[in-house]
């Protein structure tokens, strides 16, 4: 049983907006595939839909003059895998999208929504910490730009005010030009699980292909919030590319993140997951830069 009292359609942003600040039980909905659980759980009991389903102004990708990527929060994850824009310039995103649930979820559900619900299990989380996206949240008084890496402030907790909603994700060109990435899903099933833990790399190398120019590396799963590892990146920036990336980069990402024990895997589990992944997909990530890591 989803247990609310009232749905209503806004029919724009600024409508989506008004409902919001007028009514302290409004919840903002759209594709709903992560909501309606929560509601069926009893843990949003007598709350108030506010639909923004298929709103135009939330949805489509588009490349600005300046080369700034624009992901509408309403886009769902199938258009983003499937997008020329997200194949060409942003693949560690399309990646990630594609790992989300299966067909159906995918066909519903809303990077939007992924990022908004604040969880660590988000599977677009770790690719768009990579690519150091910018939110717009948009409210009563205007809108502000936050970086995603400051978007959340604890478990399913994050700034979004009520009254707002999440407007725009941007991507600027210094964060995709010449960068190759990958992201690895680690689930105990090889489709409609749950992230047990999920690591993304983004690598930009030298201009001949031998050393880290640039490095970025964040997980989900592995810390209360999808968390980004600092102290990891700038030990790799500028090493050689060789075998030896490999257990640098398992022995400082172990030491940044903070991953837990659950049902699904124990905390030791999971550090022994994040070596392994780091190496895996920073191996792929360097590939995709157009180096060799075992050249």
């Amino acid at each position: 049983m989803y247990d609310f009292e009232q749905l209503t359609t806004a029919h724009s942003i600024k409508e989506a907006i008004d409902l919001l600040s007028k009514d302290p039980l409004a919840v903002p909905i759209s594709g709903g595939t992560d909501l309606l659980i929560k509601l069926r759980e009893g843990k949003l009991s007598g709350c108030h839909l506010i639909s923004i389903h298929g709103l135009e102004e939330l949805s489509g990708i588009s490349m600005d003059s300046g080369g700034t990527i624009h992901i509408g929060p309403g886009s769902v994850f199938s258009s983003i895998v499937n997008d020329p824009l997200i194949q060409k310039y942003l693949p560690v995103l399309g990646t990630a999208a594609d790992q989300v649930g299966g067909p159906q979820i995918r066909n519903m559900g809303t990077i939007g929504g992924n990022i908004c619900n604040g969880v660590t299990s988000a599977d677009s989380a770790p690719a768009l910490l990579t690519l150091n996206a910018m939110l717009t949240l948009t409210g009563i008084e205007g809108s502000r730009q936050v970086a995603l890496e400051h978007f959340y402030t604890g478990p399913s907790k994050t700034v979004r005010a009520h009254h707002e909603l999440l407007t725009d994700i941007t991507i600027t060109p210094d964060n995709y030009e010449h960068f190759g990435g990958h992201y690895i899903k680690y689930g105990k099933r090889n489709a409609m699980e749950i992230s047990t833990l999920g690591c993304a790399v983004n690598v930009r190398l030298s201009d001949d292909s031998s050393r880290i120019a640039d490095l970025r590396l964040a997980f989900g799963v592995a810390a209360p919030t999808p968390v980004r590892c600092h102290e990891t990146e700038k030990a790799l920036k500028n090493m050689p590319v060789t075998p030896s990336l490999t257990e640098t980069i398992q022995e400082f990402a172990v030491r940044e993140i903070q991953p837990r024990t659950s049902w699904r895997a124990s905390r030791e589990f999971r550090i022994q997951i994040a070596r392994e992944l780091s190496s895996r997909t920073l191996t792929q990530a360097i590939q995709n830069a157009g180096g060799d890591i075992y050249a």
